[in-house]
């Protein structure tokens, strides 16, 4: 099968399959606070880490969200991880609700202040990147016409873990349980891992 994204037969792929391919994603859970002190969290599937030294993240929103303007006034931000113990949570702050309105207190999250930069973390994360923010980039399409996609970029400044899931001086990754988002409605839970090394020249 081959198809032109704008040209796929939908009797044989109803569902555009695009976020099933590119998968499984990681998800950033982003708190984000605007000038007021409002609080915002929202999980991001578009998200990553991008470079290592020194440590940087992005996630893109599809549309001009809470996060992305309450990060373009206040130039700060955190990632959460969602692991499997807080999925319902995590889907909870996915609902599109009124500026003003704290997903924290909708899910049941209790929030805790972070080091260095002032939105809150979700407290029972295991683990938060505290972020101050690079730029954001609105990107356009082929022909040049403006598409609704903003990437933040930021650096990350401070590192949470809870210190149950580092084993022999590494994070166990299969013990914290990260979800990741597949296509559709589907997610994904990391329960094991395999080991290769770098193959020298």
């Amino acid at each position: 099968m081959f198809y032109e994204p704008d040209r796929r037969d939908t009797t044989l792929l109803p569902h555009d399959p695009f976020k099933a391919i590119v998968a499984p994603r990681p998800i950033g859970w982003v708190t984000s606070i605007d000038r007021n002190g409002n609080v915002n969290l929202a999980p991001y599937s578009y998200f990553n880490g991008v470079n290592s030294r020194p440590n940087l993240v992005m996630f893109a929103s599809e549309g001009q969200k809470d996060s992305v303007s309450f990060i373009a006034d206040t130039k700060e931000f955190v990632c959460n991880l969602a692991n499997f113990d807080l999925r319902e949570q995590m889907n909870e702050t996915s609902a599109p609700l009124a500026r003003g309105v704290d997903e924290m207190v909708r899910a049941g999250l209790a929030p805790a202040p972070s080091r260095l930069v002032k939105p809150p973390r979700v407290a029972d994360a295991p683990c938060a990147l505290e972020c101050r923010l690079l730029r954001i980039v609105a990107l356009d399409d082929l022909a040049g016409r403006p598409l609704d996609c903003h990437i933040v970029f930021g650096q990350v400044v401070g590192v949470h873990i809870d210190d149950r899931f580092v084993k022999d001086g590494r994070l166990d990754t299969a013990a914290l349980r990260p979800v990741a988002r597949c296509g559709y409605d589907e997610y994904a839970v990391v329960e094991s891992v395999f080991s290769m090394r770098r193959p020298t020249a």
